[in-house]
């Protein structure tokens, strides 16, 4: 009986002289360990200093992970050669020393000189300078097919995996039917039908690229409706436009753009192959393609012509392929989890 009235008495002694610390007791009387009461940050902050701790902000000292899309060295790569076409692009007329179609800049087939880096045509225009203003017009064509297949594969793929039944059998048939057809066979349909331009065979080139939007923007709406928040969403009483907008779009986007950026690649080889059978851009137009398809006859004689359109065409191509991979290692879950 005297050891536990005792040790009862030692631990009240110790509990009076755990209290008896300032810093404890500070700590306790304050309210900036209320959870419950509303406060400003300026006064979380003078709070916390009073009571002897750091003013830090919550999850300021929470380690953050590393961006690996920046370290990726495919996308580090393809982004960097990305954005020096696109600057090429951007300021054209002011890296061109001539201007694309001035005919008599130099001597016809000079071969490359101090004056014109790639040489000049048969014609006498600075090669340099049409291949310049050719990274514009290829770069314009290819993103015209992405954005026109985007726009209109992406609100159909949508609504076929949301609403189900009906619309998604129909849908999903009529997705069958168009992707029977060779890609490149139905843009040769579709620009013999409209006639040879650098538009109609952008125009071509996004019908053709409908149903992959379509399907990927389908199984990623048929994958999210099944998710608990989308459930939650539906229970809440929100219009179905705006669950599609946005909750299920958002959670698309990263694939929608690594698709967009894969398709970039097969859309300037496919631009490329129109213009240099005839079918695409018609000259004096100095697009990729145009440009391979006049240095033809010249292969032995004046082997620039067709050299350096090609060169700038395949590095392109390999880019944007290279920054399609580095996206989608970065935005796919399946690739995070592995890694």
């Amino acid at each position: 009986m005297a050891a536990a009235q005792s040790g009862r008495g030692t631990g009240a002694v110790r509990d009076r002289s755990f209290m008896q610390k300032p810093f404890m007791r500070k700590s306790l009387s304050h309210s900036a360990f209320s959870p419950g009461l509303p406060q400003t940050a300026s006064a979380w902050r003078a709070r916390r200093a009073r009571a002897g701790l750091a003013a830090r902000e919550p999850g300021r000292d929470l380690p953050r992970p590393t961006p690996r899309l920046i370290w990726t060295p495919s996308f580090r790569i393809g982004a960097t050669v990305v954005a020096l076409l696109l600057a090429i692009a951007i300021a054209a007329p002011l890296l061109a020393p001539f201007a694309p179609e001035q005919v008599g800049a130099g001597t016809p087939l000079q071969p490359p000189s101090a004056l014109h880096l790639f040489g000049t045509d048969p014609l006498g225009r600075d090669l340099y300078s049409r291949v310049l203003h050719g990274t514009r017009l290829a770069l314009a064509m290819a993103a015209g097919g992405v954005l026109l297949a985007a726009a209109i594969g992406v609100p159909l793929g949508l609504c076929a995996g949301f609403y189900g039944r009906r619309v998604d059998y129909l849908l999903s048939r009529l997705a069958e039917v168009w992707m029977a057809f060779p890609g490149l066979l139905l843009a040769l349909i579709i620009v013999a039908r409209l006639g040879p331009s650098l538009t109609n065979t952008a125009l071509a080139l996004g019908i053709v690229g409908v149903p992959s939007y379509f399907r990927l923007a389908r199984n990623a709406t048929l994958s999210a409706k099944q998710q608990p928040y989308i459930e939650a969403a539906h229970a809440l009483g929100l219009s179905s436009r705006r669950i599609l907008l946005r909750h299920i779009l958002p959670n698309t986007a990263p694939s929608l753009i690594v698709l967009a950026s894969m398709r970039m690649g097969m859309l300037l080889l496919a631009g490329g192959g129109l213009s240099f059978i005839g079918l695409g851009a018609q000259p004096p137009l100095p697009e990729w393609g145009a440009l391979l398809a006049a240095g033809r006859d010249y292969m032995d004689s004046a082997p620039w012509l067709a050299l350096y359109p090609g060169l700038f065409l395949t590095i392109t191509v390999i880019a944007f392929n290279l920054l399609g991979d580095g996206l989608r290692d970065a935005l796919d879950p399946m690739q995070r989890g592995e890694r």
